[in-house]
Parts: C-alpha cells; structure tokens; sequence
C-alpha cells in the first residue's frame, strides 16, 4: 500500500539526533484523513482514493458536499483531495489515516503551494542579469529587446518576462521523516517544504527506482 497523507505545515525548528547533531526540521500536523471515496477502473476509469482532511461544521460545506459526505458515510472535511493509486491498493471507504503510518527514516515527497511574491520583474523572477550602470545607463532593470526581428515579427510564446511569481504548484522530493509523534499526528520532516505556515501539504512515499 502506497503511503500517503494530507497535513499542514506547523513551522520550522531543528532537533538533535543521538549523535548530537542539529538537524533543521519541517513540523508538520499529518492527518488524521479520512477515506472519502474510492474510485475503480472498471467504474470511474482510473483507479483512485479522496482524502478528507480537517472536520469543518456543516454548516460550513454546500449542499452537493454535505450529500457527497452522507452518501459515503464520512464526516464533513475542510480539504479534499484526490489520489492516484494501484489497483491493489488496499484503502477501504471510511478508513482513517493516521500519522503512524510512515515510519522514522522513510522517505517522502512533499507537494504545497509555493508562497506567492506578488508582481515581479524579469530580474527577480527569471534571475536575469542588471543592465550596465555606467555612462549614463538607465536600463538597470529593464528586460531589454523580446521581439525576434522581422521574421518572424512576433514575440514567441512562453517569453521570460515580469508577472505573477509564485503561488505555483511545488513537490520537494526524497525529503527524510525524522521522527514521529503518532498521539499529536505530528511529522518532523528533515529540510524544508514548499509553502507558508498553515498551508496544506501532501505527503507521499517516494517510489524507489
């Protein structure tokens, strides 16, 4: 059964191991997660199980939700999230997942949400080079020329220019889980993780190989 777990990450800190070591860790509250809904191949197309992680009150969640929770027999989630798995894996609708489930040592990827800059230019963004600042020179931090020419007198798709950085989609791999608190659902991952304090996390056990 492939490992997996929805969490939200707590902070940083560091802890030191039986050697006396400092190692900076990444706290982070795992579970406890719900089985929401099991989908199958032969059904849905593809073979997937929903997480559902964090209670909310009902009166917090739509109409089509609350029938989705009572249909499967769940108690309402906050967050929902949908994970591919093989089609022997053995999740079961209803089933909770607790943070005991990896293990001190284990290897994990960890996908968030990365923290969002705002609007940046192509210096901060891209880590173009500064302009010349000498003779006169204004042209620090502009981008410089983005046409090609007259031919083909167009600027190309996916040019490297200022805009929205950040806020994207992040998957730290091959990360360490150092220890495991399984009475308070806490994971000490080794390193960093992408996002901001209280930002949901997905942790999966790496595929080896």
């Amino acid at each position: 059964m492939t490992k997996v777990i929805l969490g939200k990450k707590v902070g940083m800190t560091q802890i030191f191991n039986d050697e006396g070591d400092v190692i900076p860790v990444t706290v982070v509250e795992a579970g406890p997660c719900s089985v929401v809904q099991k989908k199958i191949e032969e059904v849905d197309g593809y073979n997937a199980v929903q997480f559902g992680f964090e209670d909310i009150k009902e009166q917090r969640i739509n109409k089509p939700l609350k029938g989705h929770f009572e249909k499967h027999g769940v108690e309402p989630k906050k967050y929902i999230q949908e994970i591919r798995i093989n089609e022997d894996e053995g999740y079961e609708v209803g089933e909770v997942i607790k943070a005991d489930v990896f293990g001190n040592g284990d290897k994990v990827d960890v996908t968030g949400t990365s923290k969002g800059k705002g609007f940046s230019g192509t210096i901060k963004r891209w880590n173009f080079s500064l302009g010349p600042k000498t003779h006169g020179s204004r042209n620090y931090r502009l981008p410089g020329a983005i046409g090609a020419g007259s031919d083909p007198a167009r600027v190309f798709k996916g040019q490297k220019m200022a805009g929205h950085m950040g806020r994207e989609k992040v998957t730290i791999q091959n990360l360490e889980v150092v220890k495991v608190d399984p009475e308070k659902n806490i994971l000490a991952i080794k390193g960093a993780v992408p996002g901001p304090k209280k930002g949901l996390l997905l942790i999966k056990e790496t595929v080896k190989g």
